[in-house]
């Protein structure tokens, strides 16, 4: 039995509080389970956790979420609480997005270290096991390569509401297994150059294969996410702007009923059952959603 399809909307942007709150409550009304914000710290976009702590106030039933926080910019311990918070004070309708990084250029402008990726993705393993354990334990220790936590109280009381969902995103092989033993939504990306993927990305296929084996019996319990940036649905089909700072996507046209069709191909192939969409992209891609609905 195929996971029921669900939709998030990364947005990043807004000129007001007013704009903001308007953003997240026509999200809900359009019937989007998510509304998610990417953590770029020098793009002039939102901050993640103050605006998704916004939109969680304005909204009912709405889901947020960050798509997806840089390890490398705060402290597991820090982050997880900040997150048990929001997850408290939404109840409980907020997602965990985690990744390794955003790119060199970024930390360049910031002035700090860009480890290889290697280095990153050990660093983010170690941020997932601290969090699990925070959510889990009355006290925690933890002697990593990375991190060292002495004595650190854990998420009792109001704040051990259940740990988050945990999104990993990844499109490398060791990412991609990490998020298959650690998290419960994995956001299967690309890896870009200026111009689309590059020569070195792997198939669908082989990212699916490396997911399986690091998951073993886990993985009918994973929940697979992919961006659908791309999609122009029936005659709209002006060009959208990616996220400031992001690869161009090449844009591909639509009808609803195509749309449909190819969506049920995805997930039917290789398991796609919870898709995001652009801000730019949320009104016209709405029928489409709604055929979908239940299915």
């Amino acid at each position: 039995m195929p996971r029921p399809f669900r939709f998030g909307v990364v947005a990043a942007y807004a000129q007001s509080h007013r704009a903001w709150i308007e953003t997240a409550r026509k999200v809900e009304t359009l019937g989007y389970a998510t509304l998610l914000i990417p953590d770029r710290a020098n793009i002039g976009s939102l901050a993640p956790l103050t605006a998704l702590a916004t939109a969680a106030e304005a909204t009912i039933s709405l889901h947020v979420g960050s798509y997806v926080f840089s390890n490398e910019y705060r402290h597991p311990v820090i982050l997880a609480r900040e997150a048990a918070t929001l997850a408290l004070l939404s109840d409980s309708r907020f997602e965990l997005g985690l990744g390794a990084g955003v790119g060199e250029a970024e930390a360049r402008q910031l002035g700090i270290d860009f480890p290889k990726a290697g280095t990153r993705v050990a660093r983010l393993e170690e941020t997932l096991q601290i969090t699990r354990r925070l959510f889990a334990e009355e006290v925690v220790n933890f002697t990593g390569k990375h991190y060292t936590l002495r004595d650190v109280k854990g998420f009792t009381g109001p704040l051990q509401q259940g740990r988050p969902p945990l999104l990993v995103a990844g499109a490398g092989e060791r990412m991609l297994k990490l998020a298959a033993r650690e998290a419960d939504i994995i956001a299967i990306g690309s890896k870009f150059t200026g111009r689309g993927p590059g020569p070195s990305d792997a198939t669908l296929e082989q990212k699916l294969a490396w997911i399986r084996e690091a998951a073993g019996e886990r993985f009918s319990e994973l929940e697979l996410s992919q961006t659908i940036y791309h999609m122009q649905i029936s005659d709209s089909i002006s060009e959208l702007a990616p996220l400031a700072g992001g690869p161009p996507i090449p844009k591909q046209a639509f009808t609803t009923e195509q749309a449909v069709a190819h969506l049920l191909e995805q997930r039917e192939r290789f398991g796609f059952s919870y898709l995001q969409v652009y801000e730019g992209q949320m009104e016209n891609f709405a029928p489409v959603m709604a055929l979908l609905a239940g299915k």
